[in-house]
């Protein structure tokens, strides 16, 4: 089972390439593909997935997409659908990112990518640390409470 993990800190260069972590790329090795699937993310970020996890998502009839709300769930869908795309990986181990995503992500010159099992997530470096004051850190306390990991 492919588990992406761990923080990267990585500068995108002015065409948009972006290196990949060597883990995540032997993952992507593991699986004989080239490129791995990119699109909009949650919380302002951009969602990584190797192919066999982007299929997984698919094959499940898009479970995890289904709302009771229908004119909801598809405009997510063509938001998230539309917004997404092979991402190949080149020969120096980076891939490029499309125009329209590095403007949802607000994705400068530094960013992070962060494994959260299965996906990574690429954030713009100060917006990663906005969220993880605001929003991770208060959380912590209310974790610990309740999980016993």
């Amino acid at each position: 089972m492919s588990t992406l993990y761990g923080e990267y800190e990585y500068a995108m260069d002015a065409k948009g390439r972006v290196f990949i972590p060597a883990r995540f790329r032997e993952e992507l090795r593991k699986e004989d593909k080239n490129y791995f699937m990119l699109s909009v993310g949650l919380d302002g970020c951009l969602f990584i997935f190797l192919p066999s996890k982007w299929e997984e998502l698919l094959a499940g009839n898009m479970q995890v997409f289904k709302s009771e709300n229908k004119e909801e769930e598809r405009a997510f869908k063509r938001h998230f659908f539309g917004n997404a795309c092979d991402a190949q990986l080149d020969e120096q181990g980076r891939i490029l990112v499309p125009q329209n995503q590095k403007a949802y992500a607000s994705l400068k010159k530094n960013i992070v990518i962060r494994g959260v099992g299965n996906k990574a997530e690429i954030w713009d470096a100060q917006a990663w640390l906005k969220y993880k004051r605001d929003v991770i850190e208060p959380s912590l306390g209310k974790f610990g409470k309740i999980l016993d990991i």
